[in-house]
């Protein structure tokens, strides 16, 4: 659709160029006194080669270069708004890791939690036990100077003092 009207622009445009350029050469101002085709030698080249750029390649007009540049700006945008899509999929990837390493601090707090308290007991115990032992070897270092029933300790002190 937008090549069929420029296609029917095109002639227009070639016309108003092929004017500006007869209004502005030199010999137009005094065609006044001039025959029919009095400036068809001078003026031949001009249009000859305004036709052949026009039929090679033609230059754009104001309304082909605006839908240029609009298309330019769409693709633009439409890689703009594809990025920050992209964007959001990867801000939506790292809330969702997030969320799961949060679940598993929880979890971790709780486990770290429950070892603590393992330990604390296993120490309490081991703490317990060696206090235990002391008091065993404590009592079998007595047993020795005193007896194993500790009654030749108290007997010994006792009998020196009546």
């Amino acid at each position: 659709m937008a090549d069929d009207s420029a296609g029917r622009r095109m002639p227009f445009a070639f016309l108003a160029d092929l004017q500006r350029k007869f209004l502005g050469a030199p010999s137009s101002s005094a065609s006044s006194d001039m025959p029919a085709y009095g400036l068809q030698g001078s003026f031949g080249p001009t249009i000859a080669a305004l036709m052949n750029t026009y039929n090679t390649a033609p230059p754009e007009d104001a309304l082909a270069q605006a839908q240029s540049q609009l298309n330019q700006v769409k693709d633009i945008m439409v890689q703009n708004v594809e990025q920050i899509l992209s964007r959001g999929e990867r801000i939506e990837l790292l809330v969702d890791k997030t969320d799961v390493m949060a679940g598993q601090a929880t979890a971790f707090r709780r486990g770290a939690r429950s070892v603590r308290r393992q330990q604390w007991w296993n120490n309490s115990k081991i703490t317990i036990l060696c206090f235990l032992v002391g008091l065993v070897f404590l009592w079998i270092l007595v047993a020795q100077f005193c007896g194993a029933g500790l009654n030749q300790c108290s007997s010994k002190s006792a009998a020196p003092d009546s």
